[in-house]
C-alpha cells in the first residue's frame, strides 16, 4: 500500500470520526456518505424528519477547510437549499444583477456555489428548478443568460426526501435519480443509542457548534484520486456485469440498469473498499454496496415482492460464482 492511499484513508478516517462525535447510532451511513464523496457521487437520503440528516451535512462541511490558496469567496464550505414548490431555478443557481452605475450586469452567486450542498426534500421543488439542478449534479457547472460559471471540483450533494409525506411532491425524474450514486435508507437509531443521545446532547450541540476542520479541500480531492487506483480483478467486475446483465432480461423488472450503474457500482465498490482502510476490492463490498447504488435505478413489477430481496436473488448467481472462482 503506497502513500497515496495511507493518506486516503487517513483523510477518510479523520472525517468518519469527527461526524461520529456529533451523529450517534449511525456508523453505517456515516461510511456510505464518506464513500459516496471520495467516489464523486451524490447521495440521496430518505429519512424521516429529525433524524440528523442536516447536522450531518452541515458537519462535514466544517471538517474540510478550504485551500490556502483558494480565492474563490463565493464557494463556502457548506450551504443548506431548502426545496419549496414556489422555487424558481435562479433560487438555487444564482441571478444575473443590473448594475446602474456601471451599466453592466453582474453574476450572484447561488447556494449551489459550495463544497458541500444540502438539498433539504429535494422532492418539493417543481420540474424546472429539478432539471436545473441536474445539471449541476451532472456537469458541475451552470448556465444562465448562455455564460457557464464552474462549480468547485469538490462539489457534493446530499439530497434528502422524507418517506412519510408524500402530499405536493414532485417525484424525482428517473434521469435525476440515476445522478444520485447512493440512495441510503435511514432508519430510527436504536434504544440504547437514543438514550445516550439524551444524556449527552449538550454535549453533542458544543460539539456541532465547534466543528474544526480536519483536512482540507485538496486531501478529499487526493483521495477521490485515490479512491479510483483501488484495485478490481477481472473476477469482480464480471460479477459486476454479470448483476447488471442480468437486471435487464428479468421478468419482475420493468427495466434494468445502465452501463452509467456498472460504472457507478464499480466506483462505489472501490471507495467503500478505501474508506475500510483496503487498497483493494472483493466480493464483500460488492455484495454490500449493491443495494444502494442499483435499488433507485431499477423499476420493479408490482409482483416482485420487496424490492432488495428480489435483487438479492437475481444477483445471487453472479455473486455465488464469484466467491467460488475467488476461492
Amino acid at each position: 500500500m503506497n502513500n497515496n492511499f495511507h493518506e486516503a484513508i487517513e483523510t477518510v478516517t479523520k472525517l468518519a470520526d469527527g461526524i461520529g462525535r456529533v451523529i450517534k447510532g449511525r456508523n453505517d451511513t456515516i461510511k456510505l456518505v464518506i464513500s459516496a464523496l471520495i467516489a464523486d457521487g451524490h447521495v440521496l437520503l430518505e429519512d424521516y424528519p429529525g433524524s440528523g440528516k442536516t447536522t450531518l451535512t452541515k458537519v462535514l462541511g466544517g471538517l474540510i477547510a478550504k485551500d490556502g490558496h483558494e480565492t474563490t469567496e463565493h464557494i463556502l464550505p457548506f450551504r443548506r437549499i431548502q426545496f419549496t414548490p414556489d422555487m424558481l431555478p435562479g433560487d438555487v443557481l444564482g441571478v444575473n444583477v443590473f448594475d446602474p452605475g456601471s451599466g453592466t450586469f453582474h453574476f450572484v452567486h447561488g447556494p449551489v456555489f459550495a463544497h458541500i450542498v444540502l438539498a433539504d426534500e429535494i422532492n418539493r421543488t417543481g420540474p424546472k428548478v429539478q432539471a436545473a439542478f441536474l445539471e449541476c449534479m451532472a456537469e458541475k457547472q451552470v448556465t444562465i443568460d448562455n455564460v457557464t460559471h464552474k462549480l468547485d471540483d469538490l462539489f457534493f450533494v446530499i439530497g434528502t426526501q422524507n418517506p412519510l409525506d408524500l402530499a405536493g411532491t414532485y417525484p424525482l425524474p428517473l434521469v435525476q435519480l440515476d445522478r444520485f450514486l447512493l440512495k441510503i435508507p435511514m432508519s430510527y437509531v436504536d434504544a440504547e443509542t437514543e438514550k445516550e443521545i439524551l444524556a449527552t446532547h449538550d454535549k453533542i450541540i458544543e460539539s456541532a457548534s465547534h466543528i474544526e476542520p480536519v483536512c482540507t479541500r485538496s486531501d478529499v480531492l487526493a483521495a477521490r484520486r485515490a479512491a479510483t487506483e483501488v484495485y478490481v480483478n477481472d473476477i469482480l467486475r464480471e460479477a459486476i456485469v454479470n448483476i447488471v446483465q442480468a437486471t435487464r432480461d428479468n421478468p419482475l423488472l420493468q427495466f434494468g440498469a445502465s452501463t452509467r450503474a456498472a460504472l457507478m457500482l464499480q466506483q462505489a465498490v472501490r471507495a467503500w473498499a478505501l474508506v475500510n482502510g483496503k487498497d483493494y476490492a472483493d466480493e464483500d463490498d460488492l455484495k454490500f454496496m449493491m443495494p444502494f447504488v442499483l435499488l433507485h435505478r431499477l423499476r420493479f413489477h408490482g409482483g416482485a415482492g420487496d424490492p432488495e430481496e428480489a435483487l438479492q436473488e437475481l444477483a445471487r448467481p453472479s455473486l455465488e460464482n464469484l466467491i467460488a472462482r475467488a476461492i
